[in-house]
Protein backbone atom coordinates (compact mmCIF):
# COMPACT_ATOMS: atom_id res chain seq x y z
CA UNK A 1 0.00 0.00 0.00
CA UNK A 2 1.70 3.37 -1.01
CA UNK A 3 1.79 5.66 1.57
CA UNK A 4 0.50 9.39 1.62
CA UNK A 5 2.27 11.96 0.80
CA UNK A 6 3.31 15.18 2.31
CA UNK A 7 4.72 18.05 0.63
CA UNK A 8 6.85 20.41 3.05
CA UNK A 9 8.75 23.52 0.79
CA UNK A 10 12.07 24.87 3.04
CA UNK A 11 11.83 21.20 4.67
CA UNK A 12 15.66 20.77 5.11
CA UNK A 13 16.40 22.94 8.71
CA UNK A 14 14.40 24.69 11.23
CA UNK A 15 11.02 23.95 11.92
CA UNK A 16 10.64 22.21 8.41
CA UNK A 17 12.85 19.87 9.32
CA UNK A 18 11.01 19.26 12.44
CA UNK A 19 7.80 18.82 10.48
CA UNK A 20 9.15 16.36 7.69
CA UNK A 21 10.79 14.54 10.86
CA UNK A 22 7.27 14.58 12.32
CA UNK A 23 5.57 12.96 8.99
CA UNK A 24 7.75 10.60 8.53
CA UNK A 25 7.12 8.64 12.36
CA UNK A 26 3.45 9.44 11.92
CA UNK A 27 3.78 6.93 8.60
CA UNK A 28 3.68 9.44 5.89
CA UNK A 29 5.97 9.63 2.90
CA UNK A 30 7.49 13.08 2.78
CA UNK A 31 8.96 15.31 -0.33
CA UNK A 32 10.92 18.20 0.16
CA UNK A 33 11.50 20.98 -2.11
CA UNK A 34 14.38 22.72 -0.47
CA UNK A 35 17.74 25.22 -1.82
CA UNK A 36 19.62 22.78 0.23
CA UNK A 37 20.42 19.31 -0.55
CA UNK A 38 18.78 16.44 0.83
CA UNK A 39 15.79 17.12 -1.09
CA UNK A 40 14.39 18.10 -4.62
CA UNK A 41 17.07 21.09 -5.07
CA UNK A 42 15.12 24.22 -6.36
CA UNK A 43 15.23 28.10 -6.07
CA UNK A 44 11.69 28.40 -4.44
CA UNK A 45 11.90 31.95 -5.39
CA UNK A 46 12.04 31.29 -9.12
CA UNK A 47 8.95 30.52 -10.59
CA UNK A 48 10.27 28.49 -13.06
CA UNK A 49 12.81 26.27 -10.98
CA UNK A 50 9.51 26.19 -8.49
CA UNK A 51 7.38 24.55 -10.94
CA UNK A 52 10.23 22.41 -12.35
CA UNK A 53 10.50 20.98 -8.88
CA UNK A 54 6.91 20.24 -8.18
CA UNK A 55 6.29 18.52 -11.35
CA UNK A 56 9.12 16.35 -9.94
CA UNK A 57 7.50 16.17 -6.71
CA UNK A 58 4.54 14.82 -8.51
CA UNK A 59 5.81 11.90 -10.49
CA UNK A 60 6.08 9.80 -7.36
CA UNK A 61 2.52 9.74 -6.85
CA UNK A 62 -0.27 12.04 -5.87
CA UNK A 63 0.15 14.61 -2.61
CA UNK A 64 -2.90 15.67 -0.72
CA UNK A 65 -1.24 16.99 2.08
CA UNK A 66 1.07 20.11 1.73
CA UNK A 67 3.02 22.08 4.05
CA UNK A 68 3.83 25.67 2.97
CA UNK A 69 6.88 26.32 5.42
CA UNK A 70 9.65 28.30 2.94
CA UNK A 71 10.08 31.79 3.82
CA UNK A 72 12.36 35.03 4.27
CA UNK A 73 12.03 37.56 6.72
CA UNK A 74 14.04 40.38 5.47
CA UNK A 75 14.16 42.51 8.86
CA UNK A 76 14.12 46.72 7.60
CA UNK A 77 12.62 49.41 8.81
CA UNK A 78 9.74 50.91 6.69
CA UNK A 79 12.48 53.94 5.63
CA UNK A 80 14.75 50.95 5.14
CA UNK A 81 12.77 48.54 3.58
CA UNK A 82 13.45 47.91 0.00
CA UNK A 83 11.70 46.71 -2.95
CA UNK A 84 13.57 44.15 -3.46
CA UNK A 85 13.32 42.92 -0.19
CA UNK A 86 9.55 43.17 -0.78
CA UNK A 87 9.38 41.36 -3.85
CA UNK A 88 11.62 38.46 -2.81
CA UNK A 89 9.38 38.32 0.39
CA UNK A 90 6.40 38.32 -1.53
CA UNK A 91 8.02 35.15 -3.90
CA UNK A 92 9.13 32.74 -1.36
CA UNK A 93 6.39 33.61 1.31
CA UNK A 94 3.28 34.40 -0.70
CA UNK A 95 3.56 32.85 -4.34
CA UNK A 96 5.31 29.62 -3.78
CA UNK A 97 2.30 28.36 -1.79
CA UNK A 98 -0.19 29.55 -3.85
CA UNK A 99 1.75 27.56 -7.00
CA UNK A 100 2.40 24.75 -4.77
CA UNK A 101 -1.44 24.25 -4.12
CA UNK A 102 -2.50 24.79 -7.20
CA UNK A 103 0.01 22.08 -8.62
CA UNK A 104 -1.25 20.07 -5.99
CA UNK A 105 -5.39 20.58 -6.13
CA UNK A 106 -5.43 17.97 -8.89
CA UNK A 107 -4.27 15.31 -6.59
CA UNK A 108 -6.80 16.60 -3.76
CA UNK A 109 -10.02 16.80 -5.72
CA UNK A 110 -9.37 13.34 -7.37
CA UNK A 111 -8.91 11.79 -3.62
CA UNK A 112 -11.65 13.98 -2.45
CA UNK A 113 -9.56 15.15 0.13
CA UNK A 114 -6.49 16.91 0.74
CA UNK A 115 -4.76 19.30 4.20
CA UNK A 116 -3.02 22.44 3.75
CA UNK A 117 -0.86 24.27 6.00
CA UNK A 118 0.44 27.84 5.79
CA UNK A 119 3.43 28.86 8.56
CA UNK A 120 2.71 31.91 8.63
CA UNK A 121 3.89 34.17 12.22
CA UNK A 122 2.70 36.03 15.39
CA UNK A 123 4.05 38.90 13.14
CA UNK A 124 1.14 38.79 11.51
CA UNK A 125 -0.29 40.84 14.08
CA UNK A 126 2.85 43.74 14.13
CA UNK A 127 6.15 43.39 14.95
CA UNK A 128 8.61 46.31 14.57
CA UNK A 129 11.06 45.74 11.56
CA UNK A 130 8.63 43.24 9.76
CA UNK A 131 7.18 45.60 6.80
CA UNK A 132 7.97 42.58 4.32
CA UNK A 133 8.19 39.86 6.54
CA UNK A 134 4.80 40.84 8.46
CA UNK A 135 2.77 41.63 5.41
CA UNK A 136 3.48 38.23 3.36
CA UNK A 137 2.78 36.38 6.92
CA UNK A 138 -0.68 38.27 6.97
CA UNK A 139 -1.48 37.16 3.56
CA UNK A 140 -1.05 33.58 4.18
CA UNK A 141 -3.57 34.01 6.94
CA UNK A 142 -6.12 35.54 4.19
CA UNK A 143 -5.54 32.80 1.59
CA UNK A 144 -5.98 30.16 4.18
CA UNK A 145 -9.66 31.62 4.74
CA UNK A 146 -10.07 31.89 0.75
CA UNK A 147 -9.05 28.47 0.31
CA UNK A 148 -11.25 27.37 3.13
CA UNK A 149 -14.00 28.73 1.20
CA UNK A 150 -13.13 27.93 -2.15
CA UNK A 151 -11.80 24.11 -1.57
CA UNK A 152 -14.17 22.78 1.57
CA UNK A 153 -16.57 20.99 -0.79
CA UNK A 154 -13.46 18.56 -2.14
CA UNK A 155 -12.83 17.44 1.75
CA UNK A 156 -9.80 20.05 1.07
CA UNK A 157 -8.85 21.84 4.56
CA UNK A 158 -6.77 24.99 4.57
CA UNK A 159 -5.33 26.42 7.82
CA UNK A 160 -2.92 28.50 9.35
CA UNK A 161 0.01 27.90 12.10
CA UNK A 162 1.70 31.31 13.33
CA UNK A 163 4.40 30.60 15.31
CA UNK A 164 5.98 32.50 18.60
CA UNK A 165 9.60 32.57 18.41
CA UNK A 166 10.84 29.31 18.31
CA UNK A 167 14.51 28.54 19.26
CA UNK A 168 16.10 27.20 15.66
CA UNK A 169 19.70 28.01 14.61
CA UNK A 170 18.49 30.87 12.62
CA UNK A 171 16.78 32.29 15.53
CA UNK A 172 19.80 31.91 18.03
CA UNK A 173 22.17 33.17 15.37
CA UNK A 174 20.36 36.35 15.58
CA UNK A 175 19.07 36.42 19.15
CA UNK A 176 22.11 34.89 21.45
CA UNK A 177 20.51 33.30 24.58
CA UNK A 178 22.70 34.80 26.86
CA UNK A 179 21.67 38.40 25.38
CA UNK A 180 19.70 40.97 26.86
CA UNK A 181 17.55 41.05 24.17
CA UNK A 182 16.66 37.23 23.98
CA UNK A 183 16.28 37.33 27.66
CA UNK A 184 13.63 40.01 27.29
CA UNK A 185 11.97 37.52 24.33
CA UNK A 186 11.79 34.97 27.04
CA UNK A 187 10.53 36.61 30.09
CA UNK A 188 7.45 38.07 27.60
CA UNK A 189 6.73 34.30 27.05
CA UNK A 190 3.73 33.73 29.36
CA UNK A 191 5.45 30.20 29.82
CA UNK A 192 8.69 31.52 30.25
CA UNK A 193 10.78 29.51 27.77
CA UNK A 194 11.50 30.02 23.59
CA UNK A 195 9.68 27.42 21.84
CA UNK A 196 10.81 24.40 19.79
CA UNK A 197 10.62 22.87 16.54
CA UNK A 198 8.85 20.56 17.60
CA UNK A 199 6.05 22.46 19.08
CA UNK A 200 5.50 23.46 15.56
CA UNK A 201 5.57 20.33 13.84
CA UNK A 202 2.99 19.22 16.42
CA UNK A 203 0.64 21.52 15.76
CA UNK A 204 1.33 20.71 11.92
CA UNK A 205 0.14 17.02 12.27
CA UNK A 206 -2.88 17.98 13.85
CA UNK A 207 -3.78 19.96 10.75
CA UNK A 208 -2.74 17.71 8.60
CA UNK A 209 -4.71 14.61 10.56
CA UNK A 210 -7.68 13.02 8.84
CA UNK A 211 -9.65 13.39 11.67
CA UNK A 212 -8.95 17.15 11.45
CA UNK A 213 -11.57 17.28 8.44
CA UNK A 214 -13.99 19.42 10.83
CA UNK A 215 -11.37 22.54 11.12
CA UNK A 216 -10.42 24.70 8.20
CA UNK A 217 -10.00 28.35 7.96
CA UNK A 218 -8.23 29.00 11.22
CA UNK A 219 -5.14 30.12 12.34
CA UNK A 220 -3.41 28.55 15.91
CA UNK A 221 -0.59 30.82 17.45
CA UNK A 222 1.97 28.72 19.11
CA UNK A 223 3.77 31.07 21.08
CA UNK A 224 3.59 30.11 24.44
CA UNK A 225 0.57 32.84 25.04
CA UNK A 226 2.62 35.79 23.48
CA UNK A 227 -0.59 36.41 21.49
CA UNK A 228 -2.83 36.77 24.25
CA UNK A 229 -4.36 39.67 24.12
CA UNK A 230 -3.53 40.61 20.79
CA UNK A 231 -5.17 38.09 18.93
CA UNK A 232 -8.83 38.06 17.34
CA UNK A 233 -11.12 35.46 19.42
Amino acid sequence: MMKERVLVTGGMSGIGKSIVEACEKKGYETVVIDRLEGGIVADLSNEIETASALEEALKGGPITRLVNNVGVVMPASIENQTYDEIKLAWELNVRVAIQCVQALLPSMKEAKFGRIVNMSSRAALGKELRTAYASTKAGLIGVAKVWALELGEYGITANAIGPGPIETELFIKANPLESELTQNIIRSVPVKRLGKPEDIANAALFFLDDASGFITGQTLYVCGGLTVGKANI
